[in-house]
């Protein structure tokens, strides 16, 4: 057993825990830097994101905060991206796409960690619609093919400065699509076998006691404060991960 990835699944579970934001922006570029292939390692994070997600829709469900009628939205609208982004995994070259993944990957985490960080300050005029809520599913679908990331962040982002949604409401319809979402994603990456089972396990056994240690620390910290804490680590992974891709 590598106590490397244990490690590595308690510290992003932690933070999870911690903070809320989504671990898919953490775990990718840690395998990634651990070594992993992209490819790899954006299968192998989807497959850990949709198993830590059921116990978390488990226990957000029990405090009836889950608005399915959007969450159902976002999941049909994300449906035709998924059969898209399996198409086009199928259809690249897997040595082009590794080249590219990664700037991508630096891309999507810093622009999402500078949105969550000014959130507080944006204010969106447009009139929320149904047709958005779709149209929102369809690009984090197709984000999250070649990434593992976006689809927290985004979607948070979105709901509460364009719908207006109420926070508490947020987190309960991020958790119920990202689960679908990265559970569909998967099946996609397993198709073609570019999924780590081993390291999803090591993973899987060191979050468990990541997020109830972080959900546990939560309760005495500032959460806004410590979300904004965990969005400069995101920006500052990004940029790292661009410049590693630059050398």
């Amino acid at each position: 057993m590598d106590p490397t990835f244990v490690g590595l699944g308690f510290v992003v579970g932690f933070l999870v825990g911690l903070t809320g934001v989504g671990g898919g922006a953490l775990m990718t570029p840690s395998l990634i830097f651990l070594g992993v292939q992209p490819l790899i390692a954006v299968g192998t994070d989807l497959l850990y994101a949709t198993v830590t997600r059921v116990f978390g829709v488990f226990f957000h469900g029990r405090k009836g905060r889950i608005r399915y009628d959007i969450a159902l939205r976002l999941f049909a609208g994300s449906v035709p991206a998924v059969i898209l982004g399996g198409l086009l995994l199928r259809w690249i070259d897997k040595e082009v796409l590794n080249e590219y993944l990664t700037v991508l990957l630096g891309i999507i985490l810093v622009t999402s960690a500078v949105l969550d960080l000014l959130k507080g300050e944006i204010h969106i005029p447009i009139r929320p619609r149904w047709a958005y809520v779709y149209l929102l599913g369809f690009i984090v679908g197709l984000t999250v093919q070649f990434t593992s990331v976006g689809a927290g962040v985004i979607v948070s982002f979105t709901l509460m400065n364009v719908a207006r949604l109420e926070p508490s409401d947020v987190v309960g319809v991020t958790i119920v699509y990202g689960l679908a979402l990265s559970g569909l994603s998967f099946l996609n990456y397993a198709g073609f076998g570019s999924v780590d089972y081993g390291i999803a396990s090591l993973l899987t056994i060191g979050t468990i006691p990541g997020v109830y240690l972080g959900a546990h620390v939560n309760n005495r910290a500032s959460r806004e404060r410590l979300k904004r804490v965990i969005n400069v680590v995101i920006l500052i992974i990004g940029i790292l991960v661009l410049g590693l891709r630059g050398t």
